[in-house]
C-alpha cells in the first residue's frame, strides 16, 4: 500500500467524503444527513478531531471525535470497502485517540449496531470493551424527517 497520510478535514475535502460516506453509510436516517454532518462538525472550534485519511492524496478513509469534556465519542469512522484490513481505521482511531488524550480526554466512547459483529470484533481488538449500558435516544422534533421510531 501507498504511504497513507492522516490530517485534520478541510472544506475541499466535501465531495470525496460525501462519495467515501454515500458507499460505506448508504442508508443514512433522515436526521442524519452526511452534508450537515460534516458541515456542522467542521464548523466546530476542535475541527482537528474530524480527520480524513489519504493514499495517494486520495481520501480513503474518515472519522470524527468529539469531547464534551466528561467523554469522548467517534462517530463515522468509515473505510473504504476495498482498502479494509490494511490497518487504515486502526490508524485513524489511533490518531483520534491521541488528539482526543491531548485535550484531556479520559474516556472514549463510541456506539456500534448489535449485528454488526465485524466491527464489534475490530474495536475489540483495539482494546474497546462492551459495557453494561443501555443506549438511549430521542429524536428531536426540529430533526429533518420528523420522528423516526428506528435506528
Amino acid at each position: 500500500m501507498a504511504e497513507l497520510e492522516i490530517r485534520a478535514y478541510r472544506d475541499a475535502d466535501e465531495p470525496a467524503l460525501m462519495a467515501l460516506w454515500a458507499r460505506v453509510f448508504p442508508d443514512p436516517a433522515p436526521r442524519n444527513d452526511p452534508l450537515l454532518d460534516a458541515r456542522r462538525r467542521a464548523s466546530t472550534p476542535d475541527r482537528e478531531l474530524f480527520l480524513v485519511a489519504l493514499v495517494d492524496e486520495r481520501i480513503v478513509g474518515s472519522a470524527m471525535g468529539g469531547y464534551d469534556g466528561h467523554r469522548g465519542w467517534v462517530y463515522r469512522l468509515a473505510v473504504e470497502p476495498e482498502r479494509r484490513r490494511q490497518g487504515i481505521a486502526a490508524a485513524l482511531m489511533q490518531r483520534l485517540e491521541a488528539e482526543l488524550a491531548a485535550f484531556g480526554c479520559p474516556k472514549l466512547n463510541l456506539q456500534v449496531m448489535g449485528s454488526n459483529t465485524a466491527v464489534i470484533g475490530f474495536y475489540r481488538a483495539l482494546g474497546y470493551r462492551e459495557e453494561d449500558r443501555v443506549s438511549m435516544g430521542k429524536v428531536l422534533p426540529s430533526a429533518p424527517g420528523g420522528v423516526d421510531p428506528g435506528d
